[in-house]
């Protein structure tokens, strides 16, 4: 059952962001260009989401003590804010920016055929491989050298 509920809401969550305009790497970049020739229009459709969710939430999310389709939430307990969250965030903004591309909608635009968009998620998982690499071998050194 949470296979199905995780392929349907996938499959609504990527609709959502074609039917909108919010995969397209082109609205992104107009809605994010707010100091030249701003377009707001995802604006609106981020707007209309929250209308829809924020009801939603307060009254049948929020007081759930549990997930409906498994036994527990899976939440991290990292919450510290060191230099790998600081640079991390900071690439992902900066591909943000320039490619008007983020990771979520842009598996959602692949149905559309860009091959422009096949690239950068081919590019995306790549960079995932290579940078879980580095930690895993950052992670060995740190703990070859504790006492």
């Amino acid at each position: 059952m949470q296979k199905l509920v995780s392929l349907l809401a996938g499959f609504l969550f990527g609709a959502g962001m074609i039917i909108s305009g919010m995969s397209d790497p082109t609205n992104v970049v107009a809605f994010l260009d707010v100091f030249g020739n701003w377009a707001p229009d995802l604006a609106f459709v981020m707007g209309g989401a929250l209308m829809i969710f924020a009801p939603s939430y307060w009254l049948v999310i929020r007081n759930k003590k549990e997930p409906v389709c498994t036994d527990s939430f899976c939440l991290s307990d990292n919450n510290k804010v060191d230099t790998q969250l600081l640079i991390g965030a900071a690439l992902f903004g900066i591909g943000w920016g320039i490619a008007g591309i983020c990771p979520g909608p842009a598996i959602a635009f692949i149905a559309n055929g860009s091959y422009g968009v096949l690239g950068f998620v081919v590019t995306m998982l790549i960079g995932m491989f290579i940078g879980d690499n580095m930690l895993a071998k950052v992670g060995e050194r740190e703990t070859a050298h504790q006492p």
